[in-house]
């Protein structure tokens, strides 16, 4: 596998909905997406369920997924409180995010940026005093990275500080997040070298959104720097809700597309997908999926890039192929 695709539609999907995805739903989807090849998912988050109630299954859920051969099972937690319920539930790795804006730090954690760094800390001490065999990965998202709605151009300097400093809090990764879609790809470029070139190995991945159509070019870029893994949610559904205007994740979908297109292996089944989308569909039937492929289906003569994982690719579909 060349690059790892992390599914977050469970939490960062469903937490922006107006609606409530059953608990039995929520597993079933969880299951389809492990079958199509997604070996990372993030299946739901540790929060007040007062103030997200369609998280309020996630110690279940966690406790269901890890009963998935081959499936790495990740939740979010924003404090300590969250990372003492992730461990209770079996959670093998958490996400922390801590933004780079302290307006949407404040909204969203309701912390300083200052005090979410201290937060990571106090989670990291916790964590190396479990027994060994119950010590957590602990992986940090940079919120905001390339820009906030609230707060226009976050100054990059600032971003990586931030990063040096969570590494010292003793993060395991730390990635960059463009929650609100300002990234353009020559600023993805160069903030993804800048993170290598400050934290080395404990550089995470990308998590793009296509708010203003630009999160597959992003995508290509951050290739360009070095990334190896990517967020993404089936059918692009999702966003932060305490970040105006924070809509669409990239599509799980034509992040697979574009990567097997290129050459680089995923080891998901884009077919296997569709089913799992399917699944998502018939549980939300009034919730609207997004995504250029799902429509478009594969071309004709589509090649995966590690064809000994023995996918079957199909034709595009018929309306889209010209008869002239």
């Amino acid at each position: 596998m060349d690059v790892l695709v992390s599914e977050v539609g469970p939490r960062d999907g469903l937490q922006s909905l107006g609606v409530t995805m059953p608990t039995a739903a929520k597993i079933a989807w969880i299951r389809a997406l492990a079958a199509a090849g997604v070996k990372e998912i993030e299946v739901g988050s540790f929060v007040n369920p007062r103030l997200l109630p369609q998280m309020a299954d996630t110690g279940e859920v966690v406790k269901a997924a890890r009963d998935i051969a081959g499936l790495e099972v990740m939740a979010l937690v924003p404090n300590m409180k969250g990372a003492r319920l992730a461990v209770a539930a079996g959670a093998p790795k958490i996400n922390i995010p801590v933004s780079a804006s302290q307006a949407h730090n404040m909204a969203n954690v309701r912390m300083t940026c200052e005090q979410g760094i201290e937060a990571v800390a106090e989670i990291c001490r916790y964590r190396d005093s479990l027994p060994e065999s119950a010590r957590i990965g602990v992986e940090v998202g940079i919120a905001s990275a390339f820009g906030c709605t609230r707060e226009g151009r976050i100054q990059e300097d600032w971003v990586m500080e931030m990063a040096l400093r969570l590494v010292k809090a003793g993060a395991d990764t730390v990635g960059l997040s463009d929650s609100v879609g300002y990234a353009n790809p020559a600023q993805v470029k160069r903030m993804f070298l800048r993170l290598r070139k400050e934290i080395g190995g404990h550089a995470g991945g990308a998590h793009l959104h296509n708010t203003r159509g630009q999160g597959l070019a992003n995508v290509v870029a951050a290739l360009d720097a070095g990334v190896t893994t990517f967020d993404s949610s089936l059918g692009g559904i999702g966003g932060c809700p305490y970040a105006p205007g924070a809509t669409g994740n990239i599509v799980t979908e034509d992040l697979v597309f574009l990567l097997e297109s290129m050459g680089l292996d995923t080891g998901i089944d884009f077919n296997a997908l569709l089913r799992a989308r399917d699944v998502l569909q018939q549980a939300l039937p009034d919730v609207e999926l997004y995504g250029s492929s799902p429509a478009a289906g594969l071309t004709k003569g589509f090649a995966y890039a590690n064809p000994s994982r023995g996918f079957d690719p199909e034709p595009a579909k018929a309306v889209n192929q010209c008869d002239l």
